[in-house]
This record gives C-alpha cells, structure tokens and sequence, in this order.
C-alpha cells in the first residue's frame, strides 16, 4: 500500500512509481557509501526494498530506502537529501515519515549506518550498538569498481 504525506511543502512517498532511477543513481555513485555504484545494483535494490521518496512540486530531492522483513527488522540505507535542499528539516521530516509508519512500531531493532549525521538519529532514539561485540560483518571494499556482476 502506497503511503503519502506532507510536511513543509514537501512530499513524501512511499509510490515506486515516482522514483527517479537515474537521479538516485547519479546521486548514490558519488556517494561516500556507495561509490561507483552500477545502476542495475541500484534498481536491484530498490525492487528488494521499502523505497521513500521526497518531492518538491514533482522534481526528486531526496530517497532513502528500507531493507526490512516488516514484522522484526529493518534496515535503513541510502538516505539523502538533495544539497540544495538541506537545511529545511527535509531529513527530520523523512525520519518521521518513516517512522510513522504502523509496521514500525512493532519491530524488534532497526539499524543504519552513518558517518556524520548521529545529530539527526538520536533525534529518533537511535543510540550506538548496545553490544557491538555482538555483531560481524563482511565488509568488500570497491566491489563496484572490481568487475562487479549481478
């Protein structure tokens, strides 16, 4: 079920349908997180997940997307606003967009990883890992970049 709402003028949506593919994109392989990005990855992804998008009037400024199982987990990632639209309270508006949603309150943990915006999701009750010890992870490097087949 498509879910909308407006907040400062702008939209956001959960509608695949107005998802600007070549925008996020364009905007993910310049990203720090996830460089060189081919698009195909980048439309596989999104297919696999709970994708938000944000609107000004119909023009694209901003996409996060949720890798969830939406009874016990979630998964934040490529969360972005448009440069030119920051400083509006377009991500803190996203945040509760998201969070609005009623499967969310129900999971069990949602993560995400961020280098430089812990400000905005403590904001939400997001905290350091509890017990990082717990935790692993297999990190591949420039898989982008190193013939990289889906």
């Amino acid at each position: 079920m498509i879910k909308e709402s407006t907040l400062n003028g702008f939209l956001y949506s959960t509608d695949r349908s107005k998802l600007d593919i070549s925008y996020i994109h364009d905007f993910l392989r310049n990203s720090y997180w996830a460089k060189e990005i081919p698009e195909e990855v980048v439309r596989k992804s999104i297919d696999n997940s709970l994708c938000f998008g944000i609107y000004n009037n119909d023009q694209q400024i901003g996409f996060a997307r949720l890798v969830t199982d939406y009874a016990t987990f979630a998964y934040l990632a490529d969360v972005f606003v448009d440069e030119k639209f920051r400083g509006r309270g377009i991500s803190k508006g996203l945040m509760k967009f998201i969070l609005s949603l009623e499967f969310m309150n129900g999971l069990r943990r949602i993560v995400l990883a961020t280098l430089d915006a812990h400000g905005l999701y403590k904001q939400f009750g997001f905290q350091q890992l509890e017990r990082p010890e717990r935790y692993m992870e297999i990190v591949r490097k420039d898989v982008y970049v190193k013939n990289y087949k889906l």
